[in-house]
């Protein structure tokens, strides 16, 4: 399950979406994204050509049936994430998982996290239950979030029985307007491994460079190599076990408006691209 939303910094749940989307069989169960999505802010896209409107695409969120490339089937539930009537929503899903008899519902997403792009991205691994979480975890501590609907899923499941899961991939907290393939694509290789399937990341790959590409030079440009610097040795103390957390004091972390300032004219220029 990936969703288009809160948990889903740097487009990484939607860019995995797009690889995941691969080879769809067909679409085995639609929701009402009428009664569940606030369209006034989140507006569906509409076409106006010279005198009339045309191709309206109205909001879906549906759970489609996809083969990896050695022919494994496996069922994507995508689309955005809910605004309304959570429990009915998590209620009807739970119902389809009985039904359908699925094993496992694993959820991916992506959080803005102080760490370089430089740097290989961490996940964070969750799970309803301890033997669900199959790699270390980055916390030694607990702290209070705001809920996301996959969260509050993985939680219902986990009292009705069933089992849930997640990764969610850091994301360098500057680039979390813009599109990281970098993050999308470890997310994918988790999961591929997870569950025994391969997919085809192609397009993400020369996605990847080709932002990868586009940072550096504004880096370059605009002198931020101080600010990267910063992060950089903060991400590899805590590799090391001598940092606390990558969430360290204020005063050890380039603040949002800080990073925002040094890499401003690069998320104007991604903010152009995708706009033409």
């Amino acid at each position: 399950m990936t969703l288009d939303g809160f948990l889903n910094a740097g487009n990484t749940g939607h860019l995995a979406a797009g690889v995941l989307k691969q080879n769809e069989i067909d679409v085995v169960h639609e929701f009402d994204a009428d009664f569940l999505i606030d369209h006034r802010s989140r507006r569906p896209m509409i076409r106006f050509a010279t005198d009339h409107f045309h191709g309206y695409r109205p909001h879906r969120l549906d759970i489609t049936k996809h083969r990896d490339l050695e022919g494994n089937e496996y069922l994507l539930l995508s689309g955005p994430e809910p605004d309304y009537h959570w429990e009915m929503f998590v209620d009807e899903l739970h119902d389809f998982i009985d039904e359908n008899n699925v094993p496992l519902v694993l959820t991916l997403g992506g959080v803005p996290m102080g760490v370089p792009h430089t740097r290989p991205i961490l996940l964070t691994a969750h799970g309803n239950r301890p033997e669900l979480v199959d790699r270390p975890s980055l916390w030694d501590s607990e702290i209070q979030i705001p809920a996301s609907l996959s969260s509050v899923l993985e939680f219902r499941l986990g009292e009705y029985g069933h089992d849930a899961a997640g990764y969610v991939a850091h994301m360098p907290h500057y680039l979390t307007g813009v599109d990281f393939p970098t993050a999308a694509l470890e997310l994918l290789e988790a999961t591929g491994m997870r569950l025994n399937l391969l997919f085809n990341v192609e397009k993400l790959l020369i996605a990847e460079a080709d932002t990868n590409a586009q940072i550096e030079s504004q880096i370059d440009e605009q002198g931020g190599l101080d600010v990267l610097k910063g992060l950089e040795e903060q991400y590899d103390a805590y590799q090391r076990g001598a940092g606390r957390s990558l969430l360290a004091d204020e005063d050890h972390i380039p603040s949002g408006e800080e990073l925002a300032d040094q890499f401003e004219q690069f998320l104007a220029q991604q903010t152009g691209d995708e706009q033409n």
